[in-house]
């Protein structure tokens, strides 16, 4: 068995005495882990840091096994991003949550596109937000997508301010009656209305969060939610995302 791709680095840990254990994504074949030979010696080690973007190739004997992948380094990201912490935190995030949230060998090309175009804009004007967005299409990749199209409870598509918590469906201001506090709010800019503030992005990250937490965990049995996204989110209630 074998086959090569473009591949962006998740995770990567020591295995024996020089070997590693690397976790890719790819469009074609997914989320996929294998060993690198020499992965832990100090000529391969430094190419292999998370959100790098490899030529790799797998290979195994049987489809089943863990196999072996032989990589060459295509551009490296983690280094760019070292003196931002918040754009470090970011690369951080979104590596932990795929690694985290996508099932093993199933390809999502249209969200591997949308990954590599977050992570080449790490640290740009509005990534903040980018990234947020980002959440909304993973849970859509997982499915469990959020409706914000429309009110659930009048169908109007105008002064949509709340999710429903249980539903992920929208609600109207007007609708939210005695509901309000029991509801999550609903940001401006998912709706596209423009870049947010930091209070904004919190409330975003609340949502997805909510979602990630109640339905994508409990979904993969006894996982958390990675740590990495956990420093992020204190980032952006402190403000440091600008």
């Amino acid at each position: 068995m074998e086959w090569r791709s473009e591949a962006v680095l998740l995770s990567v840990r020591r295995h024996g005495e020089s070997a590693a254990i690397i976790e890719v994504f790819t469009a074609e074949h997914g989320r996929y882990a294998g060993v690198v030979r020499g992965g832990a010696s100090r000529k391969m080690a430094p190419h292999l840091q998370t959100g790098a973007q490899l030529d790799a190739t797998w290979r195994a004997r049987l489809s089943e096994h863990l196999g072996s992948f032989t990589v060459e380094p295509k551009k490296g990201r983690a280094a760019d991003v070292m003196d931002d912490r918040f754009a470090l935190a970011g690369l951080n995030a979104v590596c932990a949550l795929l690694s985290f949230a996508l099932p093993e060998r199933e390809a999502h090309p249209a969200l591997y596109a949308r990954s590599i175009a977050l992570l080449d804009g790490l640290g740009a004007s509005h990534w903040a937000e980018a990234y947020v967005t980002w959440e909304v299409a993973l849970l859509e990749e997982l499915g469990f997508g959020l409706d914000l199209s429309q009110c659930a409870v009048s169908g109007a598509t105008q002064d949509l301010a709340f999710v429903s918590p249980r539903t992920g469906r929208a609600v109207a201001q007007h609708a939210a009656g005695e509901w309000k506090d029991r509801l999550l709010p609903l940001p401006k800019f998912l709706q596209g209305t423009g870049p947010a503030s930091p209070q904004e992005l919190a409330a975003g990250l609340r949502l997805t969060g909510h979602f990630l937490d109640t339905r994508v965990a409990p979904a993969l049995g006894e996982k958390t939610i990675p740590s990495a996204r956990t420093r992020l989110v204190d980032l952006v209630a402190r403000g440091i995302s600008g």
